[in-house]
């Protein structure tokens, strides 16, 4: 969605547009292409992606990702009047609340299926119960 709401914003523009917006240097490099990158300028790395393989871990790590896009989506709502592309923003926006909302019950759902004494002490994919209550 956000593919297509960059090619709508960007497929008339003339080269007077692109130096007058600043779009100049990225348009050297990208045409314009999506090339993912911060709003710093800081390329996407696939070290975002904060897999540990374990449940507890990752799905901590899945609800911080739904946060922090929810909040970019509340950011550019903020600088946005255009409907066109706030109406699909705000249903990206949407869908990031369910999916905190569905991480959140699977939390909950891992940690009534683990030993409540411990669920945050051993990585139940791996380590036996039986083993983790001698250290």
């Amino acid at each position: 969605m956000i593919s297509a709401i960059l090619y709508q914003l960007t497929r008339n523009l003339t080269p007077e547009d692109i130096k007058r917006s600043g779009f100049d240097t990225y348009f050297v490099d990208h045409t314009t292409g999506i090339y993912p990158i911060a709003a710093s300028g800081v390329p996407f790395t696939a070290a975002y992606i904060g897999v540990k393989g374990d449940v507890f871990a990752d799905l901590h790590e899945d609800l911080a990702a739904e946060q922090k896009a929810r909040v970019t989506y509340d950011n550019l709502l903020r600088l946005i009047d255009d409907p066109d592309v706030c109406d699909p923003i705000k249903f990206l926006r949407e869908r990031e609340i369910v999916h905190y909302q569905r991480f959140g019950e699977a939390l909950r759902i891992a940690q009534d299926k683990s030993d409540s004494q411990n669920f945050y002490g051993w990585n139940p994919a791996f380590d036996k119960e039986a083993k983790c209550r001698k250290c």
